[in-house]
């Protein structure tokens, strides 16, 4: 039996199969592997987070911390919700104030806007945290034979079904 016979006895690998029986099964492998990958990621940005020398942050912290230092401006809680595509303003809020604690961003006034800026501590955290992903993780990723351009591709693809939960969820809040 050739390995496409086996796959479809078995059928796409999904953690719903009430959900993959629709119009499109692929659609629920590709949420399983979303899923999957998105447990993974969180995982390793704490543990590399954790190896770099900063123990026990959470991952919407790790993330907002390599925002924040991203071409070492202040950036405002609008625009980290923006970029990060987080509606809940009191995750971002909370997140910066874990950050600013632990003495790695500041925040100021512009206007009725707070923004947040990146301190020495928290530039030279973000470059060990690198240090730590060059390290064990960009070999590995460049072990499994995609090119760049195909992970480009993949990047742009997932941006682009970013969309298409976007719109669902609109549409689903006038059901």
């Amino acid at each position: 039996m050739s390995a496409e016979d086996r796959k479809r006895r078995v059928g796409p690998v999904v953690s719903s199969a009430h959900l993959a029986a629709s119009g499109l099964p692929e659609l629920s492998e590709v949420e399983y592997a979303l899923t999957m990958a998105n447990h993974a990621f969180q995982r390793w940005i704490t543990r590399c987070m954790d190896a770099a020398g900063a123990p026990g942050m959470a991952p919407l912290e790790v993330l907002i911390l390599h925002l924040v230092n991203h071409r070492d401006r202040a950036k405002t809680l609008a625009d980290i919700r923006l970029v990060l595509h987080i509606e809940d303003a009191h995750l971002v809020s909370y997140a910066v104030r874990k950050l600013s604690e632990r003495g790695l961003v500041t925040t100021a006034r512009k206007g009725k806007e707070k923004t947040v800026e990146i301190t020495a501590e928290g530039a030279a955290l973000c470059d060990r945290y690198g240090e730590v992903r060059e390290a064990l993780l960009v070999e590995l990723a460049q072990e499994t034979g995609f090119s760049p351009e195909e992970m480009s591709r993949l990047a742009a693809l997932l941006r682009a079904i970013s969309g298409s939960y976007d719109h669902a969820a609109r549409a689903a809040t006038t059901l």
